[in-house]
């Protein structure tokens, strides 16, 4: 017959024991690149969507985007419901260079803050991020880099058709859900057009993403299917038209290729977005834009709501008759001419020759 000294000591290397199973049986998920806004490149139009508008001489244009997102990342078995990542703040810087119908781009993603909260769900143990400004190794997460071409149409014609090449190289930390920890990429097959003062943008892609931690709730599942329309109304601000607005909803979103548009592993958001921009064909413009809006289907990292702004400086460097002298200092756009210092002239094909009436001999009459 056993001691009963002994007992207690058996219960208690049971009940570690016990524990120490569960807690090797819980698995942790490593983190992946949560965000799925991605902004359009500087100078490219609407908040996610491309308006394929490149036109003129070489040109440029950089942008800074700012926004938050409230709960991106919540998971749940049924029965337990954690907030791994309840807040998101960045700012987005980017570049581009353009010529003709290309842009090519970069875009450099600033984490500001990132919280969330830790706990159990299921056979996982998720750690919330805990980033921000004070503390932040990762000054700069994924950078993005782009090019973008348009294949068919004029810059403001009624349909332009494009594609679209980005490279993601890793640089943020998959722990703070800041980066997937390797290289991805992404193909767009791109449209727009303006029909009167309707103008719309749209997008279908693929998502190459290496990565794959299914069936951890949340996580990536592998390369994503990437979709997005936009549209609305253009109104002028000034009789000439030289500054607009234009306002209209976005819906974008992806789905993972291995459980396509499951219901878990697809992730759509829309944003009623409104922009003011300069629309002249030559010289800076600046635009400003503004976007509100949350996830309909808050799965796979779309957030219950988002709010982002971005203000956007672009050139572009027209010389549509091709005389050496950009539209904005062109006094004749439409018709080559030469250059001059005087800015009414300046462009402007130069003044006939003219020569002075010859007399006419006269005779004296005898």
């Amino acid at each position: 017959m056993p001691s009963s000294r002994g007992l207690p000591l058996a219960l208690v290397l049971g009940l570690v024991g016990t524990t120490t199973s569960l807690a090797s049986a819980q698995q942790q998920p490593q983190g992946f690149a949560l965000e799925r806004f991605y902004p359009a490149a500087p100078g490219g139009g609407w908040m996610v969507m491309e308006d394929l508008d490149m036109h003129g001489g070489l040109g440029g244009a950089i942008a800074i985007s700012s926004g938050y997102a409230h709960d991106p990342l919540r998971v749940t078995d049924g029965t337990q419901h954690l907030s791994v990542v309840a807040g998101e703040a960045f700012a987005d810087v980017g570049a581009a260079i353009t010529y003709d119908r290309f842009r090519l781009y970069a875009n450099f993603d600033s984490p500001l803050a990132v919280q969330g909260d830790s706990g159990t769900v299921g056979a996982y143990k998720f750690a919330g991020p805990t980033v921000g400004l004070g503390s932040n190794p990762d000054t700069i997460s994924d950078l993005r880099i782009g090019f973008d071409a348009r294949l068919y149409g004029d810059a403001k014609g009624p349909f332009r058709l494009g594609a679209s090449a980005q490279l993601i190289a890793p640089s943020g930390m998959r722990a703070d859900y800041l980066s997937d920890g390797t290289y991805r990429a992404m193909g767009r097959l791109l449209f727009a057009g303006n029909l009167g003062v309707f103008g719309y943008a749209g997008q279908l892609g693929v998502h190459v993403r290496p990565l794959d931690d299914s069936p951890a709730p949340g996580s990536p599942e592998g390369s994503e299917l990437l979709f997005g329309v936009a549209g609305g109304p253009r109104f002028r601000v000034d009789p000439e038209g030289r500054t607009v607005i234009i306002v209209g909803p976005e819906f974008y979103g992806e789905s993972a290729f291995k459980s396509l548009f499951g219901s878990t592993s697809t992730g759509v958001e829309g944003l009623l977005t409104g922009r003011i921009e300069g629309t002249a064909d030559d010289g800076r413009q600046v635009q400003f834009k503004l976007g509100m809006g949350g996830g309909l289907n808050p799965h796979f990292g779309a957030p219950e709501w988002r709010c982002v702004f971005a203000i956007s400086l672009f050139d572009h460097s027209t010389d549509s008759d091709k005389d050496g002298i950009f539209d904005s200092k062109d006094a004749c756009p439409s018709e080559p001419g030469v250059k001059t210092d005087d800015p009414k002239t300046n462009g402007c094909p130069p003044p006939p020759l003219t020569t002075p009436p010859v007399a006419p001999d006269t005779v004296p009459t005898p």
